[in-house]
C-alpha cells in the first residue's frame, strides 16, 4: 500500500514538472521532441530526496545575468565549496611579525612610604630599576628590498624593533619613516635575497560588500587569516588617530593584528589593519583599516628619503559644513568642506579659492565631509594638477590648482639647547608650514617650537613636550631659535616662561 501511494505521488510530480522544462523547447521548434534510438545509460537507484531535488530543480527559472564588474552570486554547491587557500599561500609569506622593545625606569612601589623608609632607608626605597617593555604587532612587506609597513603605535618609543617573517627568520630593522597622525610607520630590513611582497592595490576600487581577508598575528598565537566583507568606507571620528578615512570590515581583527594586511580577492593589499571597536578587548566584527592609497603615498615618501610623511601643500584650511552653514548657503544637505582660511600666495589663493567657498568634489570624486577632503589631498602627487568642484556664492565652478611641497620658511635650522637652563636638551626650530605639518600643528602658526626632547634631559624632567611653542622667557619675547638659545644661556636660578600648548597658554615660574 505504501509503495502504491509513493508511485502516485511521483507520477503526479512528473507530469506536473514536464511542461516546465519541455514546453519551451516544443514552442521554439514547433515540433514534438524526437525520441532517441540509443539505449539510456543505466542509472543508480536513488532515494526519494535526490529524485525530488532533480525534478523540482528543473522547474526553476534561469539564473540572472552576472552583476556589473564581474561580481555574481555562487552557482551552486560546487562554488560554495571554493577555498581561500591559494590566495593565502600567495600573500601570507609577505605578512610579518613586528617586535618592539624599550627600556623603562620603574620606581619602587615603596618609594615615599615613611614606614618602609624608616626601616630600610630612604635611598633603598627611592631606587629605580631598568625594565624591558615590549609590544607585538604585525607588518606587511611591500617592496622586495625589505620595506615593511606597520602601525606607528606598534613601534612607538621603541629602542629596538625586530621583524620575523613567516618562515621563522628574524631580522633587525631600522625605522625609515613614522607618522603619529596617520598611525603609520615604514621599516627596513636587509636580506640576502628579495623578499616576498603583497602588491599595493587601489583602495578606491573597494565597494561595500566586497570579500576581504585579514592576515596578522593576533594575541601572539602565530599568523592567522580571517575572512569577512567590507562593511563601510570612509569611516571617521573613531578616536584612533587624527586620520579620518578608515575602511570598516567584519573580518576578525584582534590585538596583535595591528599593522597586518587587509587583502582583496585578487591578492592585493587594500588596507593596513589598525584598530577595532570592542568593549571586551576581542573582535566583535567592527574593525578598521587604513586605505592602501594612503599607504602607497607614505611608502613613496620613505623611498624618497623623508623620515616623516610630507603632505602636498595647498595653502588653505577647511572645516565641517554644519546643518546651519548648509542652510545659510542654500545647500540641500550638509556635504563637502568649508574653506575657513586661505594663505596668501599659496596654490589655493592663486587658484581663486576664498573663505566661505565649499569644496564639493576633488578630481571628480565627491567630498562628503572635511576628513574625506584631507585624505584626498594627502594622496595627491606634488606638482601635479588637480581640479576642485566648488560652491562659491551660490554657483558651482571648477577650480584648478597645483599642490606644492610645504614651504620651509626663512630659518629651517634646528638648534639643541644646552647649558643648565630648564630648556637644556630641547631641540627647537622656527615654525613654518613644512615643520607645522611635520608636527601636526596648524600651518598658519608662527613662533619657536620644541621639535624633540632628549631622554633624561632637564627639559624632559620639567615637563616640556614636542609641539610646545615657547612664547616668552624671563620677559623676553621669543621669535627665533637663536634668541631662545641666547636667553637660555643666562646665569640665573629664577625662570619665568610662557608656553603655548594645544592652543592654551601656560605660564610658569620656578627656581632651578
Amino acid at each position: 500500500m505504501v509503495a502504491k501511494k509513493l508511485s502516485v505521488v511521483l507520477t503526479s510530480i512528473w507530469f506536473a514538472a514536464v511542461p516546465l522544462w519541455a514546453a519551451p523547447g516544443w514552442a521554439e521548434d514547433a515540433q514534438p521532441p524526437v525520441k532517441s534510438t540509443d539505449e539510456p545509460a543505466p542509472q543508480e537507484d536513488r532515494g526519494l530526496k535526490e529524485v525530488l531535488s532533480d525534478l523540482l530543480g528543473k522547474g526553476q527559472q534561469p539564473l540572472p545575468p552576472p552583476a556589473p564588474q564581474g561580481r555574481r552570486l555562487p552557482l551552486g554547491n560546487a562554488e560554495l565549496q571554493l577555498s581561500f587557500a591559494p590566495l593565502v599561500k600567495d600573500t601570507a609569506p609577505a605578512v610579518v611579525n613586528v617586535y618592539a622593545s624599550q627600556q623603562v625606569q620603574v620606581r619602587s612601589p615603596f618609594a615615599g612610604d615613611p614606614f618602609f623608609e624608616q626601616f630600610f632607608g630612604r635611598q633603598f626605597g627611592g631606587q629605580t630599576q631598568q625594565r624591558i617593555q615590549s609590544s607585538l604587532g604585525s607588518g606587511v612587506l611591500v617592496d622586495p628590498s625589505g620595506i615593511v609597513v606597520t602601525n606607528y603605535h606598534v613601534i612607538r618609543d621603541a629602542d629596538e624593533v625586530k621583524v620575523a617573517t613567516s618562515d621563522g627568520r628574524e631580522y633587525p630593522s631600522r625605522v625609515l619613516l613614522k607618522d603619529d597622525s596617520l598611525d603609520l610607520a615604514v621599516l627596513k630590513i636587509d636580506g640576502d635575497k628579495p623578499f616576498p611582497v603583497v602588491p599595493v592595490g587601489d583602495s578606491d576600487a573597494l565597494e561595500v560588500g566586497d570579500l576581504v581577508l585579514a592576515i596578522g598575528n593576533p594575541f601572539g598565537v602565530g599568523q592567522t587569516t580571517t575572512s569577512g566583507i567590507v562593511s563601510a568606507l570612509a569611516r571617521s571620528h573613531i578616536g584612533v588617530s587624527d586620520f579620518g578615512f578608515f575602511i570598516q570590515t567584519d573580518a576578525a581583527i584582534n590585538p596583535g593584528n595591528s599593522g597586518g594586511a587587509l587583502i582583496n580577492m585578487t591578492g592585493q593589499l587594500v588596507g593596513i589593519n589598525t584598530a577595532i571597536f570592542s568593549r571586551s578587548g576581542g573582535s566583535i566584527g567592527i574593525g578598521f583599516a587604513i586605505p592602501a592609497n594612503m599607504v602607497r603615498a607614505v611608502v613613496d615618501s620613505a623611498k624618497q628619503g623623508r623620515d616623516y610623511f610630507e603632505r602636498p601643500f595647498i595653502g588653505a584650511t577647511f572645516e565641517t559644513v554644519t546643518p546651519a552653514i548648509a542652510e545659510s548657503l542654500g545647500m540641500p544637505q550638509p556635504l563637502g568642506a568649508l574653506v575657513s582660511a586661505v594663505a596668501p600666495d599659496g596654490p589655493a589663493a592663486r587658484a581663486g579659492l576664498k573663505p566661505g567657498d565649499v569644496v564639493l568634489a576633488l578630481n571628480g570624486i565627491a567630498i562628503e565631509h572635511v576628513d574625506a577632503l584631507g585624505y584626498r589631498l594627502a594622496t595627491l602627487s606634488i606638482n601635479t594638477k588637480a581640479v576642485l568642484k566648488v560652491l562659491s556664492q551660490g554657483a558651482e565652478k571648477q577650480v584648478e590648482f597645483t599642490p606644492i611641497r610645504p614651504p620651509a620658511g626663512a630659518s629651517p635650522a634646528e638648534i639643541v639647547i644646552d647649558g643648565e637652563s630648564p630648556f637644556a636638551g630641547a631641540k627647537v626650530a622656527a615654525l613654518s608650514p613644512r615643520l607645522a605639518q611635520r608636527l601636526g600643528l596648524p600651518s598658519e602658526l608662527k613662533g619657536v617650537t620644541i621639535v624633540d626632547i632628549k631622554r633624561g634631559s632637564a627639559a624632559g624632567r620639567f615637563g616640556f613636550l614636542p609641539r610646545d611653542i615657547v612664547r616668552e622667557v624671563n620677559g623676553e619675547k621669543i621669535d627665533t631659535p637663536e634668541k631662545l638659545n641666547k636667553v637660555a644661556a643666562q646665569k640665573t636660578r629664577w625662570w619665568r616662561f610662557t608656553v603655548e600648548r594645544n592652543g592654551q597658554l601656560i605660564r610658569q615660574m620656578l627656581r632651578y
